[in-house]
């Protein structure tokens, strides 16, 4: 509830971080409805979304689940959490759930999934959000969470203060989930941007885990490298970033524990399809745009390309 009030809450894609988010909303009493498919769509319509946390267990039973955005109505809140490379394919079905006031909030890795929303469904409904938690789906219908406060942020795209990023605060905080509300929200995607790109790139190249790519001098000297073209690409678009966020970053992935991976490097690691263009692709077409050097971030991206051409099947 929110002040006494149910919201509607519309969770556009289920899987790791929409079925844990969307889940603690459900569970705190909001009306969520969660947009899956296949067999993890089943699951949930049959057994409710199951969540396993290091922060308590929990049943979403009954869940309400479909594969059809048209059918749920207008709702207050939608959380997209589709991978990044599929925003613009989505985002026009959105449209049937938006009403006047609803607010969207993209929960993607990477920095251009608010204008790919903006691009379908005009600049007005979007708002700017990322968010930090370690989850994966190890079943259909099971989401587990393994690490990290769960942690979501969001902010005005242009910087201002409102009432809608209010309630989606308000929402997430009775829920139980930590809420950071960027007075500079295009810095936060940015500096999360900096920080996964890089990291899953090399990861999925070199197929070691962190703790190896950042132990071993060679790898962690490209790391660096690799996030400082991500920062003078940040910086060739407007945005501003802390002098020292390479440096900040690399202490924080010191603390990431032992054997930790990035999602896409997990995905190219299975030969499953990944997000390498919306993150290091992103990174070379940007900073060409700008005629930024992205020579470290270049090599990465086109060593991987085949592979993920192959898991993709178009090659």
């Amino acid at each position: 509830m929110l002040g006494g009030r149910t919201a509607r809450v519309a969770v556009f894609g289920a899987g790791a971080v929409g079925g844990y988010f969307g889940g603690r909303l459900a569970q705190a009493g909001q009306n969520v409805t969660f947009i899956a498919r296949g067999a993890h769509l089943d699951a949930i319509q049959r057994h409710g979304l199951q969540v396993v946390s290091v922060k308590g267990d929990f049943v979403v039973n009954p869940a309400t689940a479909t594969d059809d955005a048209s059918s749920v109505g207008i709702v207050d809140v939608v959380l997209v959490a589709v991978k990044a490379g599929t925003v613009s394919a989505v985002a026009p079905s959105l449209k049937p759930m938006l009403g006047t006031h609803t607010v969207v909030v993209p929960l993607q890795n990477g920095v251009e999934a608010p204008s790919h929303l903006m691009a379908a469904l005009g600049s007005e409904p979007v708002i700017g959000g990322l968010c930090r938690i370690a989850t994966s789906v190890t079943s259909p219908g099971r989401i587990t969470h393994t690490g990290i406060e769960p942690t979501v942020i969001v902010g005005e795209l242009d910087g201002s203060t409102s009432d809608r990023v209010g309630l989606v605060r308000d929402l997430l905080t009775e829920a139980g989930v930590a809420v950071e509300v960027a007075d500079d929200i295009q810095a936060a995607l940015w500096e999360k941007f900096l920080l996964i790109a890089p990291w899953g790139g090399l990861g999925g190249l070199t197929r070691v885990t962190l703790d190896v790519l950042c132990g071993t001098p060679e790898t962690r000297r490209l790391l660096t490298q690799a996030m400082r073209e991500v920062a003078a690409v940040a910086t060739s678009h407007g945005v501003t970033l802390a002098p020292d966020i390479v440096e900040r970053t690399m202490r924080f992935l010191a603390q990431v524990p032992a054997g930790g991976t990035a999602s896409m490097q997990r995905d190219i690691m299975e030969r499953r399809p990944s997000e390498l263009e919306a993150q290091i692709g992103a990174i070379v077409r940007l900073g060409r745009e700008k005629r930024v050097d992205t020579s470290i971030n270049t090599f990465v991206y086109e060593s991987l390309l085949a592979g993920e051409r192959i898991a993709r099947g178009e090659a």
